[in-house]
């Protein structure tokens, strides 16, 4: 017997944790799997900002909690893992969203920048990964995990664009996307990556500011992503709807990719 198809992207029994979840693309998604019926556990850097994000889920009736945490840092991505599963249980669904982005031409870029970019965009995906996969998904051979990577890691930049560690940790996180979906899929987990591409955030305010008409006529579809682009995708990968689908990167960028060969 199917399934009919709304139970398929039903999410009322299942717990995710959000990283990056305070704002922008990362509190979209986790609207998405809230509204879905997950319980929700946001984590970033700063409380104020999480306490926000929580409270704007809580009155649109999630389940939502926060755990400030710097996602880099070993000691405190253990801490918020167990502290989601005392507080909510098993993970079924880890959104790895923490990033940063760099501006600065490859020749003077400073390497503690480059060492910063890494380290969230990179590093923390490897450690929340392994955290919630060793902890909740391998022994219940079940799990779902939602890696964001970037359009910037199919290629390069266009002129104007020098983010050469950015796009190197979003070219990793699409490898390692396809690197842990192959060796975990026998354990029942899914590991897949969205791709966005621009979309109005503070991490993109200022290349909007300077090329946003630029940018924007390059997109097939003559328009940015907004605040409700990434919610389909999110809930595919993160329900039983895409229980067969896994190591794949869905670009969601107005077509650019298309242009561009990525």
């Amino acid at each position: 017997m199917s399934t009919p198809v709304m139970k398929l992207f039903d999410l009322g029994d299942r717990v995710a944790l959000v990283t990056g979840g305070s704002r922008g693309l990362g509190l979209q998604m986790a609207e998405a799997l809230g509204e879905a019926g997950a319980k929700i556990m946001l984590t970033s850097r700063k409380a104020g900002d999480l306490e926000e994000a929580a409270a704007q889920l809580q009155a649109k009736g999630i389940d939502a909690r926060w755990i400030a945490a710097d996602a880099s840092d070993p000691e405190q991505v253990r801490k918020v893992c167990s502290e989601t599963l005392e507080r909510l249980g098993a993970v079924d669904v880890l959104i790895n969203n923490a990033g940063a982005a760099w501006g600065a031409p490859a020749e003077d870029h400073p390497l503690d920048a480059w060492d910063k970019v890494m380290s969230l965009n990179v590093r923390s995906i490897f450690l929340f990964s392994q955290a919630i996969g060793k902890a909740s998904m391998l022994p219940r051979r079940r799990g779902r995990i939602v890696n964001v990577a970037s359009i910037a890691g199919l290629g390069g930049n266009p002129p104007g664009m020098e983010t050469v560690a950015y796009n190197t940790s979003k070219g990793a996180v699409v490898n390692f996307t396809r690197t842990l979906a192959a060796e975990w899929g026998e354990h029942g987990v899914t590991v897949n990556a969205i791709a966005p591409g621009f979309f109005p955030s503070r991490m993109t305010r200022s290349t909007l500011q300077a090329m946003g008409d630029t940018l924007v006529s390059h997109a097939p579809l003559r328009r940015l992503g907004d605040d409700d682009d990434l919610k389909g995708a999110v809930l595919l990968f993160a329900s039983d709807a895409g229980k067969h689908i896994t190591g794949q990167i869905l670009a969601i960028d107005g077509g650019v990719t298309c242009v561009l060969g990525g």
